[in-house]
Order: C-alpha cells, then structure tokens, then sequence
C-alpha cells in the first residue's frame, strides 16, 4: 500500500522534503513503519524521539494504519 507521509522539522529535512509517499505492506503498525522509516532513512536513529500522528490524532502502541490515513512524522521541540 502506498502511504503519504508529512514530516516537520528535521523530520523534514531527513526526508529531503515535506511529504513522501511511501510503499509499505498492507495492514502495518506504526511501531512497524517506524523502523521500517529508520531503516530507509538511517539519520532517524539520531533522534532522541519521533512521534507519529495517524489522522490528526498521537498513534497508540500498536495502532494499525490503513491506506487513506493520514500518518504526520512529529520530530523532538526544543525551544523555550
């Protein structure tokens, strides 16, 4: 299934742009397509926390994701 990914931040800056579409199997976890994500794009492992939102909501462990999610890559905020 083909996904579209929206990332922020350096999530943004990994990807080398502000949304992908990327090919996973049917029926993943978010936990799934996380390391699947960090195994395509290695610099992930760097974060100290990358967060993923499935339609506008934080996913829950074991959360599926279907085709016509919406799946936002929420990189760590520093600030002040």
């Amino acid at each position: 299934m083909k996904l579209t990914i929206i990332a922020y931040g350096i999530a943004r800056d990994i990807l080398g742009s502000n949304s992908i579409e990327y090919e996973i199997e049917d029926s993943v976890s978010h936990e799934n397509l996380l390391e699947n994500l960090k195994k395509t794009y290695p610099d992930f492992n760097k974060l100290t926390s990358l967060m993923i939102a499935i339609n506008s909501e934080y996913a829950k462990k074991g959360q599926m994701i279907s085709e016509n999610d919406e799946v936002v890559l929420i990189p760590p905020v520093s600030g002040g």
